[in-house]
């Protein structure tokens, strides 16, 4: 199988909801505007940062499908297909979602084993579930941190690799060592992994990640973009950028997606901030002035480090 996922970045899609908590799609339509305008390599629709745990099945297909539409081309659309615990239900969900016209079903790692299961009961689910999934669609992993986050091992990557059937990774490890030995197991293979860390972007690329697929792509995705595609030709310069981006992915551990979906209210691209997985009337006015704060802030670096 040739690699069709092209490298760079590949933010986690958020799902606009309107006040009477149906999805929106007219605003969704709007976000995968302000993605593609902002320099996006791809789109990862129906994943955590989507509340996909609290979405229908029916949800999100329907989200995949018009993401796909919506993109029309422009960048590859990959999505999670299985929430549920199940093998029966989870082969009808990966098969639903194959068939919305997705360019890669990405497969959650935690829903293929038990916390406390070992990697030979995880490659043996997974051994199953391959059996039922059509071979003409590409394959992802994707190292969800709920219910629990299940890190892939170099040797599972390897076999997944191997398989010609998988074509991304979202690497959740926050661990540059772990990262490093992840990626020289894969290396010759068309299993490409993408890092959705900030802290240590920088040096991942360096150790040959291709690209970021992380929640800060929601906040100023073109300065990932610049990052990825001027690190090595403006090394000084990418380093200054890191270091702003380091801090700036702090406010990940405000109230997300609830942050998210108001920074982007201040783009005029969403018209609230409602969500299903988090309680949003607990975002306050001091949490609303420090998104405000950083999307200034975000302004000066975007001048300094514009897309070409």
């Amino acid at each position: 199988m040739k690699s069709t996922m092209p490298n760079g970045i590949w933010p986690v899609m958020l799902t606009p909801f309107t006040e009477d908590n149906k999805v929106d799609y007219e605003a969704l339509g709007k976000l995968v505007e302000w993605y593609i305008e902002g320099g996006v390599d791809g789109l990862f629709a129906v994943c955590q940062s989507s509340e996909m745990f609290m979405l229908s099945l029916e949800e999100r297909l329907e989200i995949a499908r018009f993401v796909k539409q919506t993109a029309a081309g422009r960048v590859p659309v990959i999505a999670s297909g299985h929430i549920s615990d199940s093998f029966e239900d989870q082969v009808h969900e990966l098969s639903e979602m194959a068939n919305t016209g997705i360019d890669a079903l990405v497969l959650i790692t935690n829903r293929l084993a038990r916390e406390d299961e070992s990697d030979h009961v995880w490659l043996t689910n997974l051994e199953r579930l391959l059996a039922h999934i059509p071979d003409s669609i590409p394959l992802g992993l994707y190292e969800c941190p709920a219910p629990y986050r299940r890190l892939t091992t170099p040797e599972a990557l390897r076999y997944c690799a191997d398989t010609g059937r998988f074509l991304f990774v979202k690497d959740v490890s926050c661990d540059l060592e772990l990262l490093e030995a992840k990626l020289q197991a894969v290396r010759g293979t068309d299993l490409k992994i993408f890092n959705a860390n900030t802290a240590t972007l920088l040096e991942s690329f360096k150790l040959g990640a291709y690209g970021f697929s992380g929640v800060m792509g929601n906040f100023h995705p073109q300065l990932y973009a610049w990052l990825y595609r001027n690190w090595a030709g403006e090394p000084e310069d990418a380093a200054r950028l890191m270091d702003f981006l380091s801090i700036a992915s702090m406010i990940e551990k405000q109230l997300y997606p609830v942050n998210a979906k108001y920074h982007l209210m201040l783009e005029g691209v969403l018209s609230n901030f409602h969500c299903r997985s988090k309680d949003s009337s607990t975002f306050n006015a001091t949490h609303q002035l420090e998104v405000a704060q950083l999307r200034r802030l975000t302004a000066a670096y975007l001048e300094r480090y514009p897309l070409e």
